[in-house]
């Protein structure tokens, strides 16, 4: 099989890189703090022959997905709607403004308030934070649709259900995915940062553990977990976009560069 040279300019910076700091680690002239890849990798691999890392991975991977689901599901219903009906746009486009730019995070002392230290409350905040950005891209993706698209299917007799179905959440498809994928981004950046307080468990919690230990290798093997997690979610998430879209990007950029 060929190997595109694109594919070796992709990695061949982030491989020196990673070469460097190996070597520079194994001759002693980093930082104690700045653990090596090697030193990361093993502690990777202790992490999970002891069972610990499958478990905080587990606990982290269903905080975020629920969260996400959830956050994405109210975000996407009442964008759309807010798109359809001027009064909901009307009465949601003031009050997302003004918490858009608010860091979700500082919600979380509400959240375990309201709900506890338990997994509602992490939900609780990463569905929050997941609401804003697929609100924002699903409102503007429904506003967004060419009209003659639906003036069209309607003079063909098309009723309103196969007009919302068959012809606008289709025209909506790309931009309401482009919120998805930023949302999945928010619901990881929020899962770390809750579960820095008032939780026993997941993967935030082995962060914070290796740092207090000073085990550095550790905090960096929890760090990269955190990372793959979210990079598999993404790609993921970018696969089922593909397929969903298949056949609706003839002719445009993306499909010339894929």
């Amino acid at each position: 099989m060929r190997v595109r040279p694109a594919v070796i300019q992709h990695w061949l910076v982030p491989l020196a890189v990673v070469a460097c700091w190996e070597v520079f680690g194994r001759l002693a002239e980093l930082p104690p703090y700045l653990s090596y890849p090697s030193q990361i990798l093993a502690a990777l691999w202790s992490l999970a022959a002891d069972g610990e890392l499958p478990g905080a991975v587990a606990v982290s991977l269903y905080r975020v997905l629920a969260g996400f689901a959830l956050g994405t599901a109210a975000g996407m219903g009442v964008g759309i709607a807010a798109g359809l009906v001027t009064g909901v746009r009307h009465f949601f486009d003031p009050l997302v403004s003004f918490l858009f730019a608010v860091p979700k995070i500082a919600f979380l002392p509400v959240f375990l308030i309201l709900l506890g230290i338990g997994d509602p409350s992490k939900i609780g905040i990463v569905a929050f934070s997941c609401f804003f950005p697929v609100f924002v891209a699903s409102r503007q993706a429904v506003l967004s649709v060419n009209k003659r698209l639906l003036w069209a299917a309607a003079n063909m007799g098309a009723p309103r259900p196969t007009l919302f179905f068959r012809v606008l959440i289709p025209a909506a498809a790309p931009q309401l995915f482009a919120g998805f994928r930023i949302s999945l981004a928010h619901a990881f950046i929020v899962l770390f940062a809750a579960e820095l307080i008032g939780s026993h468990s997941g993967l935030g919690v082995l962060i914070a553990d290796g740092e207090d230990a000073a085990r550095f290798d550790l905090m960096f093997a929890a760090i990269l977990a955190f990372a793959i997690l979210g990079f598999v979610s993404d790609r993921i998430l970018m696969a089922i976009r593909k397929r969903m879209l298949k056949g609706t990007a003839l002719g445009t950029e993306e499909t010339i560069a894929a």
